[in-house]
This record gives C-alpha cells, structure tokens and sequence, in this order.
C-alpha cells in the first residue's frame, strides 16, 4: 500500500488568526478628569474607578484605552474589597492577550472580575455578600465599546444632546422598560435601589455590550448612581460643556453633595478632542478630520442578557414571597404598586 499523506499544510498565522496590528490606524487625542467622594451620609467610599492608557504603539493598537468606574456593595468589609479587585481584574484580564475582538476581550475582563469577586465572598471570613457594579469604556481606534454590570451608568454627550448609553440592572428600570412603572413612579418607589444584576452575585455574569463611533468633541460621563440619583442628565450635559472634565467632575459631585450626597459619588468625565491618523509611510503623526457617520451617530446594542430574578446584595437582605410581582392594577398608588411588584423579589437593597 502506498503511503498517502493525510495531513494539510498550514500556516501557522493562518491558524491563530490576523496578527495584531504592530501600531494603531487612528488614534483619540483625549483629556481625561475624575473624581470619587464620600458623600454626605456614607461612612467609608465603596466606590473606585480606575483607568490604563498603554504607552508602547503595539499595545494600544491591540486593546486601546480602559476606563472604568464601579460601585461596590456589602459594607465596609467587603464593598471597598469588591471594586478594587474588580477594576483590577478587568484591566489585567483585559490587557492579557493582544488577539481577538474587543468586544470580547472586555467581555472576558468583566467575567473575570466576577468569577474572582465571587469566589473571594464564598472563600474568606467577613467577605460573604461581598459585590460591585462595573461599567467600563473601551477606546479602540474610531470606535467606544461599553461593558455594563449593575446600575451605574455611560452617558454620551454629542453637541446638544446626552445619551445614556448602558441600561440599569436595577428592579425599577426594569418596570420602566416593560412599560409597568413610570419614570417618575420609579424615582420615588422604594426599590429604587435594588439590582438585578452585579459582579460577584453569582458564579457567572453576562455583561451587556454597547459600541458607539466616535466624532471630536464627544464627552464621555461614567458614573455610579451616587451621582446619577440626584443630579440630572441635561445638568450633566451643561457642566460638562462649561467646565475642562476634571472642573466639571469636581462639580458634579459637588452638586449632588449639596443635594443631600446620600451615597458614594463618583464621576469620570473623558473628553475626545480629536482623532489623528497615524502616517504608515513614516513616523510622523498627522491630524485627520475623521468623524462617525451619521448613520451610525448613536450608541449600538452589541450584546445583552435577559434580566435574571436574581437581586444583587447592597445593603439590608429583603425576605422572598411566594409569588412574582404583578404588571396590572393600574390604579394602585405608587407605594402600593411596588409592594405588589416586588414582594416576591429577594436579595440586598442600597
């Protein structure tokens, strides 16, 4: 019998994939400011952000730019532990290989964050109930890429107008969005503040996805909801316009201070001031009037999961009953329509 050769001649690049760029096409000139307070009534910060701007070209060809704020949960023995390790954890995991989409690298980077929170609140003494959210912001080329956990939340703000990007994880924003509960039953219902999902609740987590292009003059706003809850978005929009970021996230947080500050504040405010091309044919970097088209102005949904009835820990554990909330009954009063909804609900409330 004659030998046959049954194997297929490869390239190995051909197997791993395109090689990842060795410099980026396009690049965001950006001014970054942030700012974290206790707020009026907390006694310890729970709340951090945290950022990696890489300076080698091959890097910030293959990943980009990371900026995240979360929000932890637990009291003070494990909340501070909770973000911290968290925003660790994702820009570790994040920046640990150079290959693959973006997407799913900050994907694998919040997994990551939750698998190790999660683990640590099971392992360690003191820990149990331990969590955080996470809402981070990847600048890569022309594009931002947001992963989402929890209630804090990304707003784009584009000349005159401010977009919240992400989607809040929280029981309330879910009755808004099934059309149960009004905005405005939501700001006074007294589950404003539980979550329906977070880093560290369970095992596994699927963060929502989101991409946006980016046009020069884009700001950027992540927040936890210590701002979010009592300063409003259009107020967001006129300080972020009025201020350099740093100035305007001092002020921010100043302003939901004099509003009573009843939570951790914490605002990171990024500023695209411009985009430059890189020119391939030598070293020089030249500026370039790239801007998103306008078919593709806003934010896009890349990923995100159904709600689970899980609710995530942030403060006094609420008791389980028998059955779901009801979505009917219309003529209830606010507080009466949230108990319904509600009781059979059970985890941690702010």
């Amino acid at each position: 019998m004659a030998d046959h050769d049954i194997t297929a001649e490869f390239e190995v690049q051909e197997l791993l994939g395109e090689p990842p760029p060795e410099t980026p096409t396009i690049l965001a000139r950006v001014t970054l400011g942030a700012k974290t307070d206790l707020g009026r009534v907390r006694e310890n910060n729970e709340d951090k952000f945290d950022w990696l701007e890489p300076e080698d070209e091959a890097t910030l060809a293959a990943r980009g730019r990371l900026y995240a704020v979360a929000d932890g949960m637990g009291g003070h023995a494990a909340g501070q532990i909770a973000s911290e390790v968290a925003l660790k954890t994702l820009i570790r995991t994040y920046y640990a290989g150079l290959s693959g989409e973006i997407p799913t690298a900050l994907s694998e980077g919040i997994r990551a964050a939750n698998a190790l929170v999660w683990e640590t609140g099971h392992r360690i003494t003191g820990r149990s109930g331990m969590g955080t959210t996470i809402t981070a912001l990847a600048l890569y080329e022309d594009r931002a890429i947001v992963g989402q956990v929890g209630d804090s939340r990304a707003y784009l703000i584009r000349g005159d107008s401010i977009e919240q990007i992400t989607e809040d994880h929280s029981w309330v924003a879910e009755q808004v969005r099934a059309n149960v509960l009004t905005e405005e039953e939501a700001e006074l219902s007294p589950y404003r503040n539980v979550i329906t999902r977070s880093i560290g609740a369970e095992p596994e987590v699927s963060p929502d996805l989101f991409e946006t292009p980016l046009k020069a003059g884009d700001l950027f706003l992540l927040c936890s909801d210590g701002l979010s809850g009592v300063v409003k978005p259009d107020e967001m929009k006129e300080m972020a316009h009025s201020h350099s970021p740093t100035m305007a996230a001092w002020r921010l947080i100043e302003l939901a201070n004099e509003r009573g500050g009843p939570d951790n504040i914490t605002c990171l405010i990024l500023r695209i001031d411009d985009l430059i091309r890189y020119d391939h044919s030598g070293d020089e970097r030249v500026s370039d009037e790239h801007t998103a088209p306008e078919k593709e102005a806003g934010p896009v949904r890349l990923h995100a999961s159904s709600p689970t009835p899980d609710i995530s820990s942030t403060g006094d554990r609420t008791s389980p009953a028998e059955e779901r909330p009801s979505s009917g009954q219309k003529n209830l009063s606010p507080e009466e329509k949230d108990s319904q909804r509600a009781k059979s609900w059970f985890g941690w409330k702010r």
